[in-house]
């Protein structure tokens, strides 16, 4: 049976919005997916940045930590320099007020008329040279030269050699040095020391672990070495 218009146009209709309806579901499926789509897009970005963001603040905490030590390293260093540097001072003024008290040695010119007499046979002892040179401060030349002719016979017999002792009267000690003498060999290539500066130089460097012990107590750092 033929149709007549009112049912083709019916059938159109129908179909238009069969095809409208098939559009507008297709469209909703469409935006559902692209939702769903950007909000898993967006997760994943939202998750990478806070996972970039905890590991930049993860890296700044550790660089701080890392300072801060760097930091107290450095302040405990400083610390521990400018304790050593009060200890080194503290050594040095004691050692200064040794030598203010040796100096009032040679005040005392029987005292050190005696400590003369033992440092000039013990530089001799200590050189043994067939000739020696003996030097002295020019204000001591008097007594240094009793304390040679006291020694002389004294290393013979500790000795069984002869010996020939000079007093040098061209080169001195200074003037204001503590005192004592040093010895040379006859070429002057060998000498001891046995001024009273050296002696205490000799002295404060054999018993200076003692000397500290003293002033600031055992090292807990040497303990090993006892």
């Amino acid at each position: 049976m033929a149709l007549n218009d009112n049912d083709v146009q019916k059938q159109i209709k129908h179909m238009m919005a069969f095809i409208e309806q098939e559009a507008n579901e297709k469209a909703d499926e469409i935006d559902a997916k692209s939702e769903e789509e950007f909000n898993i897009e967006k997760g994943h970005l939202v998750q990478t940045q806070r996972l970039k963001i905890m590991d930049y603040y993860e890296k700044k905490e550790k660089q701080i930590e890392q300072q801060k030590k760097i930091q107290l390293s450095t302040l405990r260093n400083q610390a521990r320099l400018r304790v050593l540097a009060a200890r080194d001072d503290l050594i040095s003024e004691l050692l200064e007020e040794a030598k203010v008290r040796l100096s009032r040695i040679a005040a005392d010119l029987k005292a050190y008329q005696e400590l003369l007499d033992k440092l000039v046979f013990q530089a001799l002892i200590r050189l043994l040279e067939p000739v020696m040179i003996v030097r002295c401060r020019p204000q001591d030349f008097l007594m240094v030269d009793t304390a040679v002719q006291k020694a002389v016979p004294q290393y013979v017999t500790a000795t069984q050699k002869q010996v020939e002792i000079k007093i040098d009267q061209e080169t001195f000690l200074p003037v204001n040095s503590l005192g004592g003498v040093e010895v040379y060999s006859s070429n002057q290539k060998i000498k001891v020391s046995n001024t009273l500066e050296s002696r205490l130089e000799f002295l404060s460097e054999q018993k200076m672990p003692e000397i500290r012990r003293c002033l600031f107590g055992a090292n807990p750092n040497r303990k090993f070495f006892v």
